[in-house]
């Protein structure tokens, strides 16, 4: 190692990313609390199965496409409150791992990996809690959407003569989104004040010098060749090679995400085989699968099954919600794990910059992350576009009237659960293809492991460029030069 200029107190604290954080958790609990009041209101003038309903005027034929642009945006909302507890969140506990001497990368599975301690806000107990919390605010924003009738003309004899159509926001799906939000941020919050944190930056440069000036992580000497995958081997001079191992060798959790993820399509692909079965055997008067019928809304002429929970008020609404969370979890959670997956690409792909001609900047900011790796990107937009796939799939048929909503069926559509498969398994395609894409060149892969960038990094400063230096020293080594060559 370097005996020039080592010094790691310029990482980056990151505070913007801190008020960042903190202004998205902020909006959660505006909007949870909004979501609780408007549940509360709703529940109190019209009883538990209450709606608020607006009347936009509209027909029979255009009336579920309506319907399911406010659930899509609703799970859009989802998504930007979660991912903004997910941050406090996941810098928490990767602060309470630090302290463990328990963190060897940079990113880990944030509500699947806990600190020690049953009720640390990190531990087992919160976390699973979080983990159930995730899936019943996707299940809720599914069901507060429904369709709604308003009687505008005069009954002839018992008959309604004409009905305007529109939507309606139903209370006990709103206070229970509502309820779910509100606990995950006072989880957050709780974790955050449990723990020091050193640094609220997402990038594992600073994150590696923060804890080797706190002498929290030591350098390992002779070992400036080594990869990830190197971390067994004795180090020593070794030749650089010109193929890095990939994301699947090189992350233990990243190939258990990538095989969750097929597992997921798998079942997705069994569900509509079963759903099919069922109605060949027992529901042959609902109108067959063909190309005519196979669309991305379901419809009426659409072809799926259809079950009657039992129950009424309260108790059908508990069944409900247990029901949806264990159909719908396995979704969830898949695609929170493949987080997983997108910050270690992103993480080691901030390293490979250093050896471009611009360098690697050591600070990151979590907002331009999203929008600066198309990867973050997908991963962004596909969370609410595939709840909002499921909630199409899975459709809890509701109807509003004078105030209440009336529960028709829970129907399971065909061609909307293979609609689902076919995305889920272009999905799964595509993240297995990055987690096995291997990096070229002879700079080392890290994938944000701190001990390898910690071994690989002699000298630290805000835009750093690794290659191989020429300092004097007879044997050549490797570390940070000050300026790429190429």
């Amino acid at each position: 190692m370097s005996t020039a200029d080592t010094r790691t107190d310029f990482y980056d604290h990151s505070l913007t990313s801190r008020r960042y954080a903190l202004v998205g958790v902020a909006c959660s609990s505006i909007f949870s609390c909004l979501c609780i009041v408007a549940g509360i209101v709703t529940l109190a003038n019209h009883g538990v199965m209450g709606v608020a309903a607006v009347n936009l005027h509209i027909i029979d034929n255009t009336q579920f496409s309506i319907q399911e642009i406010p659930t899509l945006t609703l799970n859009l909302i989802v998504t930007l409150c979660t991912e903004s507890i997910g941050l406090i969140h996941g810098i928490s506990l990767r602060s309470a791992l630090a302290s463990e001497s328990r963190l060897h990368f940079n990113t880990n599975l944030r509500l699947l990996t806990t600190a020690r301690g049953w009720y640390n806000p990190n531990g087992v107990l919160l976390n699973g809690i979080s983990a159930i919390l995730l899936i019943i605010s996707y299940s809720s924003a599914s069901l507060v959407v429904c369709s709604a009738t308003f009687q505008t003309g005069p009954e002839v004899n018992g008959i309604v003569t004409y009905a305007d159509s529109g939507i309606a926001f139903v209370g006990m799906p709103l206070l229970f989104l509502g309820v779910a939000l509100l606990l995950q941020v006072m989880i957050a919050l709780s974790g955050m004040r449990a723990v020091k944190i050193l640094t609220w930056s997402s990038s594992p440069f600073d994150l590696t010098a923060a804890l080797v000036h706190h002498t929290q992580l030591t350098p390992a000497t002779l070992r400036c060749m080594c990869r990830v995958s190197d971390l067994d081997t004795h180090g020593g001079p070794a030749k650089p090679s010109e193929m890095q191992p990939s994301a699947w060798h090189a992350h233990p959790s990243i190939r258990k995400v990538v095989v969750s993820l097929w597992l997921i399509v798998a079942a997705c692909a069994g569900w509509a085989a079963l759903v099919m079965y069922i109605w060949d055997k027992y529901m042959r008067d609902i109108p067959p699968l063909t190309s005519q019928t196979w669309t991305l809304s379901p419809y009426n002429m659409s072809n799926c099954i259809l079950y009657i929970m039992p129950g009424v008020n309260l108790e059908w609404w508990i069944l409900l919600f247990v029901n949806m969370a264990v159909i719908q979890g396995p979704l969830t959670i898949g695609l929170h794990c493949s987080e997983l997956i997108v910050n270690v690409i992103r993480d080691e792909r901030q390293w490979r910059c250093a050896t471009g001609r611009k360098g690697l900047r050591t600070s990151t900011n979590p907002v331009k992350t999203i929008f600066a790796h198309p990867i973050c990107l997908v991963l962004f937009i596909a969370k609410p576009f595939l709840h909002w796939m499921f909630g199409l799939a899975l459709n809890i048929t509701e109807d509003s009237i004078r105030g209440n909503v009336s529960i028709y069926g829970i129907y399971m559509y065909t061609a909307q659960i293979w609609n689902l498969c076919i995305t889920l398994f272009i999905f799964a395609c595509f993240f297995t293809y990055v987690a096995l894409r291997r990096p070229h060149g002879p700079q080392p892969a890290a994938y944000g492991h701190l001990q390898t960038l910690a071994n690989l990094v002699d000298e630290w400063s805000p835009v750093m460029w690794w290659g191989h230096k020429k300092d004097g020293i007879p044997y050549c080594h490797a570390g940070r030069v000050l300026l790429c060559s190429q």
